[in-house]
């Protein structure tokens, strides 16, 4: 999953994001550097308060523009298998969507164009599971017609830090 980007739930309004100004791309571009920076160190690098920091980190966060996650090594925690999963349906997608964002190795759900409907990303413990996963689960959601699996060998690169452009 692509940390700052939330899954919702189906037919749940969310709140109208908030104007974000210049300053609130700097403070978005300070946590993405360092998810854990404080308020005060961020606030002299923007100009702000502390504790104006502190309320505009809280509304990007409420209004779903931003999230603060730790994220692990999958390696580091012993789930030791990672794959892409492209998925070609057979009517509609957003139930194979949901069906999928259901699954708790599934950590990315995203619907595209092209040659697959939807992608998604499983991470699990070993080979096992992911066979388990595909063949049980993921090929028995109703409209799957078929799922290309495409495992990580290594990783080369993984970054969270693209911006506010």
């Amino acid at each position: 999953m692509i940390p700052g980007v939330t899954s919702q739930e189906p037919n749940q309004p969310r709140p109208a994001p908030p104007v974000i100004d210049d300053i609130s791309k700097k403070i978005i571009a300070q946590l993405q550097e360092d998810g854990r920076r404080a308020y005060a160190t961020i606030g002299k690098a923007v100009g702000l308060s502390e504790a104006a920091v502190r309320q505009r980190v809280q509304r990007l966060s409420d209004s779903g523009v931003i999230q603060i996650v730790a994220v692990s090594d999958p390696l580091q925690v012993g789930l030791l298998r990672q794959a892409m999963v492209a998925i070609t349906v057979d009517g509609p997608l957003e139930p194979v969507a949901d069906a999928l964002a259901e699954m708790t190795e599934i950590d990315y759900v995203v619907l595209c164009a092209g040659r697959f409907d939807v992608l998604c990303e499983a991470v699990c413990a070993d080979d096992d599971a992911l066979l388990d996963l595909i063949s049980n689960r993921i090929r028995a959601i109703p409209g799957v017609r078929t799922a290309e699996t495409l495992v990580y060998l290594k990783l080369r690169k993984q970054s969270y830090q693209w911006g506010t452009r």
